[in-house]
């Protein structure tokens, strides 16, 4: 409990401002103390789900820590008390030095070391002791200032801290994330931090400090803010060195959209990556085999009318294009960089064959989901060209909702074809894709196609090349009434690589791999993390 005879033994007296303003003066610091916590917090929460993956898992590591870690905190600043100003002014230093460079010692670790999650276990206990420790001394510090009750003192403490909060919360996304980035956002608002921590207490409260004190906490300070700037002023060269250990030396483009963070290495046609958040989405060594499997199968029918959702880089376009009699071809893309990026790149526009240059193909930028809600006509392709069902910024795009959006979309013929995750690596993620599209209301035919190379992820084990054993690609074939045939069109274009005895083997062994009794995964309950 606080103990109010502190403001009744006359400590306003050694203040160099009357108790109101100093009241108000350690309100305000309350207030950018609460916006810079919370800041810490989203962003080890945004750049852990882009470094790890599973936003969900991530959220909840860091959050359940923290909040542990701000109760210890709580406890252990009872012993600093008796120094109130001091302790809160070191305390304050230690978090900015702490968060303010917390994200630039995770992406290092993720880079050189291929693991953050224990730098990130490690910030978050940190940053959650010295949060804790904050309110205490600040129910101290603002009873030295005016006279006011316990209870009068914690509603205005708790005030300025959710209003903070708040104010913390928006400026992420918003302000800090568009305007600077995730590093220099992060070392920005640590520096905010310090500057405001050490004018409340080396100006309010000097009096109370001893020289000694005094030039300790102003030495921390400079020393503090002096580190973040270098950091900042040097961190354009640390993100393409780190770049460079995680993506090679081939790196020609790296832009942070507003969506995900778009990465494209190679030095021609043939050596193109285009990475999406970290993870491989298109490596030109392989992307034909993908492609091919997943757009041939499903045009084996009608196919004057095409959908493709994702599908950004204009591969899938390509393919569907090879074909003389599909009149149209919409592809819905969440990220219109990455359309613009396909359509402007010599290297990634000529791997897609010009396919945006074709003018029966529109562009819809847009999120798919929404997108279907509304009516736009049936289509007798629907090519469901998304990142893996695993990442859960895009888990709702396989549930069965989505299905059976998709089915309402689909003509009377029409059939669907959804790229399900690797059968052979993730069974569990691939046969719930099944039941979720099921669930839809359609019957599904799943097949495997290999030849594919271990690609990059963004996880400590994220190697790969010439060296690793091919994987597969899972697809599942799908459409209202009985299931298609895993075959390619009669008369249609020859693939490159794909033949029609590898579909009918293809399905067989998906067949035969079958995990039955899976649950679907819908809206309210995703079940993707659980193969993850």
């Amino acid at each position: 409990m606080i103990d109010q005879q502190m403001s009744l033994r006359g400590g306003a007296a050694r203040l160099p401002v009357r108790p109101r303003t100093g009241r108000l003066l350690v309100l305000a610091a309350v207030f950018v103390c609460a916006a810079c916590g919370l800041v810490y917090e989203l962003e080890l929460v945004a750049l852990a789900s882009y470094l790890i993956g599973d936003s969900v898992t991530q959220a909840s590591v860091v959050l359940s820590v923290m909040v542990f870690a701000m109760g210890i905190g709580s406890l252990l600043a009872k012993r600093l008390r008796c120094r109130a100003a001091v302790g809160f002014g070191m305390i304050e230093a230690a978090l900015a030095l702490i968060g303010g460079s917390s994200a630039l010692v995770l992406y290092a670790s993720f880079a050189w070391l291929g693991d953050s999650q224990y730098a990130l276990v490690g910030f978050s206990l940190a940053i959650g002791v010295l949060i804790g420790a904050e309110i205490p001394l600040l129910m101290t510090l603002i009873q030295r200032v005016d006279r006011q009750d316990a209870g009068g003192a914690v509603a205005d403490l708790f005030a300025a801290d959710y209003v903070g909060a708040l104010v913390g919360g928006l400026a992420f996304p918003f302000l800090l994330l568009p305007m600077l980035g995730q590093l220099t956002g992060a070392l920005f608002t640590g520096a905010v931090n310090a500057a405001a921590g050490g004018a409340l207490v080396l100006w309010v409260f000097r009096r109370d400090l001893s020289a000694r004190s005094r030039w300790l906490l102003v030495l921390a300070n400079v020393s503090v803010i002096a580190v973040l700037a270098t950091a900042t002023v040097l961190v354009d060269d640390f993100e393409r060195a780190a770049r460079r250990a995680v993506y090679g030396d081939q790196v020609r483009v790296a832009v942070q959209t507003g969506v995900q963070e778009v990465v494209v290495t190679g030095t021609d046609r043939d050596s193109l990556g285009l990475y999406l958040d970290g993870r491989l989405r298109v490596s030109a060594r392989d992307e034909y085999r993908y492609h091919e499997a997943l757009v041939h199968p499903a045009m084996n029918g009608p196919r004057a009318r095409v959908l493709i959702l994702g599908g950004g880089d204009g591969l899938a376009a390509r393919e569907v294009l090879r074909y003389g009699d599909v009149r149209t071809v919409t592809v819905v893309e969440l990220d219109p960089a990455v359309t613009r990026l396909a359509r402007t790149d010599p290297f990634l526009s000529e791997l897609n064959g010009h396919a945006f240059r074709d003018p029966r193909l529109t562009v819809v930028g847009a999120d798919a989901f929404p997108w279907l809600r509304a009516d736009h006509g049936r289509y007798d392709v629907v090519i469901s060209d998304l990142p893996d069902p695993g990442i859960t910024a895009s888990t709702k795009l396989y549930s069965a909702e989505f299905y059976g959006l998709v089915a309402e979309a689909l003509a009377p013929d029409g059939r669907l074809v959804v790229h399900a995750g690797p059968l052979g690596a993730r069974p569990h993620t691939f046969w719930t894709v099944e039941a979720s599209v099921r669930a839809g209301g359609l019957a599904t035919r799943p097949y495997r196609v290999t030849g594919r190379y271990a690609g990059f992820a963004a996880s400590p084990d994220r190697g790969g090349g010439e060296d690793r054993e091919r994987e597969d690609w899972g697809f599942l074939l799908a459409a209202a009434g009985e299931a298609p045939r895993a075959a390619l069109a009669a008369g249609g274009p020859e693939p490159r690589s794909l033949r029609g005895r590898e579909l009918r083997e293809g399905a067989r062994a998906a067949a035969e791999a079958r995990l039955p009794g899976l649950l679907p995964s819908t809206l309210v309950h995703p079940r993707y993390w659980e193969d993850a």
